[in-house]
C-alpha cells in the first residue's frame, strides 16, 4: 500500500515528496531529485527543496515521480468504437457512414439516457486511472439519433464533479453528415436548422455550467467533424466561443474523405475554407491535422499548416488512433518548429496518455528517419504545457506556485520499468498509464492506489461489455446493405462454436 491522503478538501498546507519531482521554473519543467511540492486550497504554493514553513501533513511517496497531470484535448468519453473499425473496412461498408436507407427509416438513439450517463462515468474514471486530470471529452455520433444532447452533458457534469475530474464540457452538434447512397456512392445530407438549434442549446448549456463546482467544470463548444458543418454554423460557433470566452474544438484535416468533400463543396482545402470564414483563432483546437497539404495523406501543394499556425490554432495530436488508421502527422518536429502549439489527445481505447506519447515519439522518429527528431520531454511538454495553452490556462500543466494542484504520482518501483536514470525517459520507454499511483485534482485526491471512490472496476467492466454488445447487435440497421453482424465485423481467426 502506498501512503494515503484524506479524501476531500484538505485543511492546511500539504507537503508531498518523492525520489523525483517535476517542478517548473524559467518557462520549463525541471526535475527536482528528492524534491517537495506544497499545496493548499487547491493551489500549489511551493515546488523545490527544504520547504521552510509549517505543514498540516507530509506524504513521502518514495520511489516515484510527482508530476503535473495530463491535459487530454480529445478524451474518449464513450465505449470505444474504433475497435470495430480496427481490422474492418472500408468505413462506408461497416456502419461508420450512415446509408440512405437508415436515414429514410429514421435514425434513433442506440443508448438510453441512463446508458449514456454510465459510459461517461466509466470513461471518466479510466481517464483518472491513467493520470489525466483535465479532459475535453469526445464521443462518436455514429450510434446517435443525430448529435449529443444537453441532458447527457448535464449528467456528464455531475459525473465529473463526483469523480473530481477537471473537465471542459459541451454537447457536440452538426448541420449534416456523410451518407452512402443506394448505389454505393458517398455524399452529404444537411439539415442546417437542426444544427443551429443544437448550437443554441450548447450555448445555453455553457451559460448554465461555466465555472460549476468551484471552477472544476468549464465549458466548450464542439461542432462535429468539419465536413458535417455549414458556413453559418462555423461562423456562429466561433463568435459564440469568443462571446462566452470558451475554447471550441473542430475535428479537421484528418481524412481523405473529408479533404475531398470540403474541396468538392467549397473549392478549397479545409484550412483555406476555415480561414475564408474568419473562424481561426487561439480559441480553436483542431484534433488530428494528419491530412494537411504537403503530407503523405494529402500530397497536393498548399499552405495548410501555415494557415493554421498564423490563425493561432492549437493541434490536438492523437498519434495512437492515427497510427491504427495508418496515418501520422508529418511530422511532430515539423509542426513544433513551425511554431504550432501542439497538445495531446487519447481519442481511443485505452485512455493511456503515456501510450500516446510513446507512439507519437516513435512515429516522429520513423517519419523523419532520425532518432534525434524529438525527445521524451517534447511529447511530455505537449501533454502538459501544450494542452494548457490550448485551453488558455497558464495555471494547468505545471507544478509551480500559483498553479492548480493537479498532480499525478507515478510509481517508479514497478518491475516492468527496469532501471531508472531519468524518470521521464523511463516512462516514455516502459511506462503504462496505470503506473499512476495517486491522482490529485484541484488539491483533492481523486484516486489512490488505483482506487476511485464509488468505482467498482469489475462490475463496471461487465456492465460496459453488456452495453457494448447490445449496441453492436444494432449495427446492421445502420450499415450499407444491412448485412448481419458476422459479415460486418471479422474475427482474427475462424470462430468454431460448440454444437448446439
Amino acid at each position: 500500500m502506498t501512503p494515503a491522503l484524506p479524501w476531500g478538501r484538505l485543511d492546511g498546507p500539504t507537503l508531498l515528496t518523492a525520489r523525483w519531482v517535476l517542478g517548473h521554473a524559467d518557462g520549463q519543467h525541471v526535475l527536482l531529485p528528492n524534491g517537495e511540492i506544497v499545496f493548499e486550497n487547491g493551489t500549489v504554493t511551493f515546488a523545490g527543496h527544504a520547504y521552510p514553513g509549517p505543514v498540516a501533513r507530509r506524504v513521502d511517496y518514495g520511489a516515484a515521480l510527482i508530476a503535473p497531470g495530463f491535459v487530454d484535448l480529445d478524451a474518449l468519453s464513450d465505449l470505444d468504437t474504433t475497435i470495430l473499425g480496427f481490422d474492418n473496412g472500408p468505413a462506408w461498408k461497416k456502419g461508420r457512414v450512415w446509408p440512405r436507407s437508415y436515414l429514410r427509416a429514421g435514425p434513433f438513439e442506440m443508448y438510453s439516457e441512463e446508458e449514456l450517463a454510465f459510459q461517461k462515468r466509466y470513461a471518466f474514471a479510466h481517464l483518472l486511472r491513467n493520470g489525466i486530470t483535465t479532459a475535453l471529452p469526445i464521443a462518436s455520433l455514429f450510434y446517435r439519433e443525430w448529435a449529443e444532447t444537453v441532458a447527457e452533458f448535464e449528467a456528464a457534469a455531475e459525473v465529473a464533479e463526483s469523480l473530481n475530474l477537471r473537465a471542459y464540457l459541451g454537447p457536440a452538434y452538426r448541420t449534416g453528415g456523410m451518407v452512402v447512397e443506394d448505389d454505393g456512392t458517398i455524399g452529404t445530407d444537411f439539415d442546417e436548422a437542426r444544427g443551429l438549434r443544437g448550437l443554441d442549446e450548447a450555448i445555453a448549456f455553457c451559460r448554465r455550467n461555466e465555472g460549476r463546482a468551484n471552477g472544476l467544470i468549464r465549458t466548450m463548444l464542439s461542432p462535429d467533424r468539419v465536413e458535417t458543418c455549414t458556413p453559418q454554423l462555423l461562423r456562429r460557433s466561433a463568435a459564440a466561443a469568443a462571446d462566452l470566452d470558451v475554447p471550441w474544438r473542430q475535428h479537421a484535416v484528418q481524412s481523405a474523405m473529408e479533404v475531398g468533400t470540403v474541396r468538392r463543396l467549397h473549392g478549397m482545402t479545409t484550412p483555406e475554407w476555415l480561414d475564408s470564414l474568419g473562424v481561426l483563432s487561439p480559441r480553436l483546437i483542431v484534433p488530428h491535422a494528419t491530412a494537411v497539404t504537403g503530407t503523405p495523406r494529402n500530397p497536393q501543394p498548399g499552405r495548410d499548416l501555415e494557415i493554421l499556425r498564423d490563425g493561432g490554432v492549437s493541434i490536438a495530436h492523437c498519434p495512437l488512433v492515427s497510427a491504427r488508421g495508418g496515418g501520422a502527422i508529418s511530422s511532430f518536429r515539423r509542426y513544433r518548429e513551425m511554431g504550432l502549439n501542439i497538445g495531446m489527445g487519447t481519442d481511443t481505447w485505452p485512455a493511456d496518455m503515456l501510450l500516446n506519447l510513446q507512439t507519437g515519439l516513435l512515429l516522429c522518429r520513423v517519419v523523419e528517419n532520425d532518432a534525434a527528431a524529438c525527445r521524451a520531454e517534447d511529447l511530455f511538454d505537449a501533454a502538459t504545457l501544450g494542452g494548457a495553452r490550448a485551453v488558455g490556462r497558464g495555471d494547468l500543466g505545471r507544478l509551480s506556485p500559483g498553479a492548480r494542484a493537479d498532480i499525478v504520482v507515478w510509481d517508479l518501483s514497478a518491475p516492468h520499468l527496469g532501471q531508472i536514470i531519468d524518470p521521464i525517459q523511463t516512462l516514455m520507454i516502459a511506462g503504462r498509464g496505470t503506473d499512476a499511483r495517486t491522482v490529485i485534482v484541484d488539491g483533492r485526491a481523486s484516486m489512490q492506489d488505483g482506487a476511485i471512490p464509488g468505482v467498482d472496476w469489475d462490475a463496471w467492466g461487465a456492465r460496459a461489455q453488456a452495453q457494448f454488445d447490445r449496441m453492436v447487435a444494432l449495427y446492421p440497421q445502420r450499415t450499407f446493405g444491412h448485412p448481419p453482424v458476422e459479415e460486418i465485423f471479422s474475427s482474427a481467426y475462424p470462430v468454431r462454436r460448440p454444437p448446439a
